[in-house]
């Protein structure tokens, strides 16, 4: 990063510690009742969102304030519109509301992956929530539109094409017509998944047997994972669920580049591209850590440890986002949590699982060629992120100023993040040339 980009200080962060730690207490209290209790039926994983939901709700609205943020685009000190007037406007954007719906349910007619696996889950929360969501919208977007300072929104410039059959659209609403397409294709895709994963998790989060954990440092390692990823998914769904205005929580702008788009669609199913089998299946053969360290009794456990902390920042970086998780979207600058150090911490401490945990130059094969394949492989997934790090940061430096004040920052100051730019220094080329800090 440029000198001239560092910033003396580091920018506010759209997000306060509290509200993801506020959720995290909710989920973990839920999640003791459940194993108190012996909970077991479908509706548990959606009683734990509400758990988990409820309090950032609160804190954010009660403690943050974040209805009053400028950023949510409302008014709340004017005299309030008519009724009269928002109702006319309402219909227009529940009609583009409705219509993305549509589309976004026969999007999931038509693909077959959604009726098979943990989808089917995913399929029937959806279904069953579509009456109830679709009578809530009704006085939600006239209520809305009564104190909202900008009406004409992504919504309602759909609703306004389709009522017209798209003759004389203005085509300075085009823009806003993408944006909507691009932030409700994200949201629909993105939901859907989260809830697929939410039984799976859940189920072996429940299924933790503490008196092997103090015996066995892997079950102990297997434990910490598993509770690691309920909170990821937990608190990830939530921040899909709750984009709204008055949270100050809603989707500024969907990832307008299509590399961003293909770097991220390649990690997810159907388009997944690391299952087994796989062109990017990095597990052929593959020895891993358990068995690695089997006969190391003092290695085995600081292994495991090291991939107990990794997995722990892989999840506190879901925490820190609070309700605003979400891929491809920008939803506010984010620069605390593990944000202070990296900015990307997600992927980094992913990525460095990944490589603890397979040890893909090990294997059981005895072949170096399978050694080689691996551990070849498993760099080119780490490519990928360093490529989504890459078009993420391309994406909010285009929307907000305070990105570019905070990636100048954390090139200087960031624990991690400054050791990659001076790498990239040392590394530069011609004197005089702008050094741009790599996405860690």
């Amino acid at each position: 990063m440029d000198d001239s980009n560092a910033s003396p200080k580091c920018p506010r962060s759209a997000v306060s510690s509290a509200v993801g730690i506020v959720g995290l207490a909710g989920l973990a209290l839920f999640y003791l009742a459940v194993r108190v209790w012996h909970f077991d039926a479908p509706w548990v994983p959606l009683a734990g969102l509400a758990a988990c939901a409820l309090p950032m709700i609160g804190w954010s609205l009660l403690v943050d304030r974040v209805h009053r943020n400028p950023t949510t685009g409302i008014d709340w000190t004017g005299e309030p519109r008519s009724w009269r007037d928002a109702f006319d406007t309402g219909l227009v954007k529940l009609a583009g509301l409705w219509a993305t719906w549509g589309l976004i349910a026969c999007f999931y007619a038509l693909g077959r992956w959604y009726w098979d696996g943990g989808y089917l889950y995913a399929m029937q929360v959806l279904s069953g929530v579509l009456v109830p969501l679709a009578v809530f919208s009704i006085p939600y977007v006239i209520w809305l539109d009564r104190r909202l300072i900008d009406r004409q929104d992504g919504a309602w410039a759909f609703g306004h094409w389709l009522m017209t059959f798209g003759r004389d659209f203005d085509p300075a609403l085009k823009p806003r017509l993408a944006e909507h397409a691009r932030s409700w294709a994200i949201k629909g895709f993105f939901t859907a998944f989260m809830f697929s994963t939410l039984p799976g998790n859940w189920s072996a989060a429940v299924h933790i047997y503490p008196e092997q954990m103090w015996e066995d440092p892997m079950k102990l390692a297997e434990a910490t994972v598993a509770l690691m990823f309920l909170v990821d998914v937990s608190i990830g769904t939530v921040g899909y669920i709750l984009t709204f205005r008055p949270l100050d929580a809603h989707i500024r702008s969907g990832n307008p580049f299509m590399q961003g788009w293909v770097a991220a669609l390649i990690c997810y199913p159907p388009f997944i591209l690391m299952n087994g089998g796989g062109p990017l299946d990095y597990g052929q053969g593959q020895l891993g850590w358990e068995a690695a360290f089997s006969d190391h009794p003092l290695l085995l456990p600081l292994w495991a440890f090291a991939l107990m902390g990794l997995t722990g920042c892989y999840a506190w970086a879901t925490v820190a986002f609070g309700i605003r998780f979400s891929n491809l979207t920008y939803r506010g600058v984010l620069t605390n949590g593990p944000y202070r150090f990296t900015k990307h911490p997600a992927y980094l401490s992913k990525n460095l699982y990944w490589w603890m945990a397979s040890l893909p130059m090990l294997t059981t094969t005895g072949w170096w060629g399978d050694a080689a394949r691996n551990t070849v492989i498993l760099g080119l997934i780490s490519g990928v992120y360093y490529w989504r790090a890459r078009t993420e940061e391309r994406h909010l430096l285009r929307e907000d100023p305070a990105y570019a004040a905070y990636a100048g920052w954390m090139a200087e100051h960031g624990a991690i993040t400054r050791w990659f730019v001076k790498v990239a220094r040392l590394a530069k080329a011609p004197a005089g040339a702008a050094v741009v800090a790599p996405a860690e």
